[in-house]
This record gives C-alpha cells, structure tokens and sequence, in this order.
C-alpha cells in the first residue's frame, strides 16, 4: 500500500510537470509564431459612403496626428504608431468613440449616422 501511494505520487509529480512543459512550449510557441510574423505592416483604412478616404501605414507613423472627417458629423479621428480610433464624434450615439483603439487587423469602427468605417488590414 505504501508503495502505491508513493508510486502515485510520483506519478502525478510526472503528470503536472508534463503539463506545465507542455503549456510552456505552447506559449513560447504563440510567442515565437506572433514574433516572426510581426513583420507584417497593418495599414487603417478610413472609408466614407464606401469610398476610400485614406490608408495610412500604423507602423510607419512617427507622431500621432488628428484626421477630420467631412459629414453631417463633425468626427476626429486620431492616429498613433501602430493603432487608430475615432476621437470626438458629435453624432447622436457616439458609439464609434466608444469603440476605442483599434489595432489588429480585423478591428473595426463604425459611425452609421455619418457613414464612417475605420477598419486595420493586413
């Protein structure tokens, strides 16, 4: 009996280190794998009434800068190295402010009441 439970002790010892190796290698690898494909330049796009306004480089941006968008509300857009966001926005909801940094591609940002979309690519 004795030696089963120090057998079993031994044994989860072995089971917890195994998992924490493997959780280890799995981080180090989503790390590594983020790293080495980081090199990737993310570009916003900022479209209005589904027409291009401007795509600016967020990797290449070397002072934050203000964008004005034209409309029936007025809205700030402000850029900074490697993300975007609207900034004020007197539209009734303000939910694009409310939306934050966008910074991956994918991120999104959306103001319906003056047709605006700032969205990050790859």
């Amino acid at each position: 009996m004795k030696d089963c439970m120090n057998t079993m002790k031994r044994n989860d010892i072995i089971l917890v280190g195994s998992i924490i190796l493997a959780v280890l290698l799995y981080f180090g690898g989503l790390q590594w794998y983020q790293n080495t494909n980081g090199n990737d330049h993310r570009f916003a796009v900022i479209k209005q009434n589904q027409k291009v306004i401007e795509r600016i480089d967020l990797d290449a941006v070397t002072e934050p800068r203000e964008i004005t968008l034209p409309g029936n509300y007025h809205e700030t857009i402000l850029v900074e190295k490697g993300r975007i966001r609207f900034k004020e926005a007197d539209c009734p909801d303000h939910i694009c402010v409310k939306t934050g940094w966008l910074q991956e591609p994918g991120d999104t940002a959306v103001c319906l009441p003056n047709r605006a979309v700032i969205s990050i690519e790859d």
